[in-house]
């Protein structure tokens, strides 16, 4: 009987997901073609490309099928219990039809757009083996179960550890990327407070393993839609390798996120990278999957801002990494573009921002990617009669700049960066005029 059940409810799957799921089968297309176009090697002619791409699609329909036939059989999270009445066994069924994964529907005949694209995910980790990828399937919604994620949002876990992350951005593709700084655990109080007792680590995880859990909240789950998270690892200042219990949690975490979080990571960026740091990565390249490893970017101290401005906007990245977003900005907002500039080794460059009328204040950011320049603001009227103004002058650029400058009269801003190394430097910069009452108005 139960055999026969299974095959009624594999085929109505089907049907249903014809029916309902039709267009989103055809729609992730794109996604296992794109899927295709990453994994082929460029002597592959044009049929196996075609047949791989047959197989695949083959794989999520029968994956598909599957879910469905265990949903329906109300054996996702394994067989009920003999004892149930059949009331309450009854209700299960019902419930588990409603079943979800971060907030996607998993009964492929509901024809929500987002189902195929987690299924997906399961199979790209297992390379499209059906039967591997329904058992990662059945675990990761076991360990959710026991590990009681749904309710870990709402969980207050410390403090004390609001200063490690979480400084949420998106990168170019507009995947949210969270940084997690470990320079604080340098302290050697704040680490034997996180890390004192095996109860106080299972907490650590538990608060990594939740902030993950926020970042997910961000993601769409749909065609078009950004699906995947970049994570940056911030090593400067950290503790060193002697910090057992740290390198311990880390470890599990990075298994859980493999196990329990298939294709949900884009990108592992782990910057300001010491030395010791490359020991310690090799151990762990040991043990996790290729896949894994793939994912992974580092960048020594001296090419951590370089390394982030390949995959984020320098709007979107924090001044704290070398880019021009600041938390609670009231002048700029992500959407207002940087401009880029280059100078040449042993050479000066000048931005000029104009302004043709007065009664506004010019604000403007300006960074400069590895610093060690000289810069100067000021300025500079455009009627001859009138002085020129020193804004700043810095012999050594080191940060960061945001200045305002009151307008009187017309007249221009002028940037001046003398680049005095011999390597070319790049600049990023914008500006912008804000309608501005003068303060002597009010005090008439």
């Amino acid at each position: 009987m139960a055999e026969e059940n299974d095959t009624s409810h594999c085929k109505n799957g089907n049907e249903n997901g014809k029916r309902n799921n039709g267009n989103e089968v055809e729609d992730n297309e794109s996604e296992v073609t794109n899927i295709d176009q990453e994994s082929e090697l460029g002597g592959e002619n044009t049929y196996s490309s075609v047949e791989m791409k047959h197989q695949k699609k083959k794989a999520l329909l029968e994956f598909r099928c599957r879910v469905e036939n265990a949903i329906l059989g109300n054996y996702l999270l394994g067989k009920p219990p003999k004892s149930l009445s059949p009331f309450k066994i009854k209700r299960a069924r019902e419930q588990l039809r409603d079943i979800t994964l971060w907030g996607v529907p998993l009964l492929p005949s509901k024809g929500h757009e987002g189902t195929d694209i987690v299924l997906l995910k399961f199979l790209k980790a297992k390379d499209f083996k059906v039967h591997e990828a329904f058992g990662m399937l059945w675990k990761t919604l076991k360990w959710r179960r026991e590990y009681k994620t749904e309710g870990i949002l709402d969980e207050k876990l410390d403090s004390d550890l609001e200063n490690l992350v979480c400084l949420i951005s998106r990168d170019k593709e507009g995947h949210p990327s969270c940084f997690l700084n470990y320079g604080p655990f340098k302290d050697k109080e704040l680490y034997k407070k996180v890390f004192g007792s095996e109860e106080k680590c299972d907490k650590f995880l538990r608060w990594k393993v939740q902030n993950v859990e926020k970042v997910i909240k961000k993601l769409r789950f749909k065609n078009g839609g950004v699906n995947s998270i970049v994570q940056i690892i911030d090593l400067k200042n950290s503790p060193g390798p002697a910090m057992k219990e740290l390198h311990s949690v880390s470890k599990k975490f990075m298994f859980l996120l493999q196990d329990y979080y298939p294709e949900l990571i884009d990108k592992i960026i782990v910057i300001n990278v010491p030395l010791w740091y490359y020991a310690s990565h090799v151990l762990l390249l040991r043990v996790i999957n290729q896949r894994t490893k793939r994912k992974f970017v580092f960048a020594r101290p001296s090419k951590a801002t370089k390394t982030l401005l390949k995959i984020i906007a320098p709007e979107n990245l924090p001044v704290e990494y070398g880019g021009l977003k600041r938390e609670n900005d009231d002048d700029f907002t992500s959407a207002d573009n940087a401009s880029e500039h280059t100078i040449r080794a042993n050479s000066v460059a000048h931005i000029e921002f104009p302004v043709t009328e007065a009664g506004v204040t010019m604000v403007w950011d300006l960074t400069v990617v590895g610093w060690d320049v000289s810069y100067k603001e000021e300025f500079i009227p455009d009627d001859e009669g009138s002085y020129k103004i020193l804004l700043q002058n810095q012999e050594i650029m080191g940060e960061c700049v945001r200045n305002s400058f009151y307008i009187s009269e017309p007249g221009r801003i002028v940037l001046t960066i003398d680049n005095g190394t011999l390597n070319k430097k790049r600049v990023l910069y914008r500006s912008k005029a804000k309608p501005t009452v003068p303060m002597y108005i009010f005090l008439k």
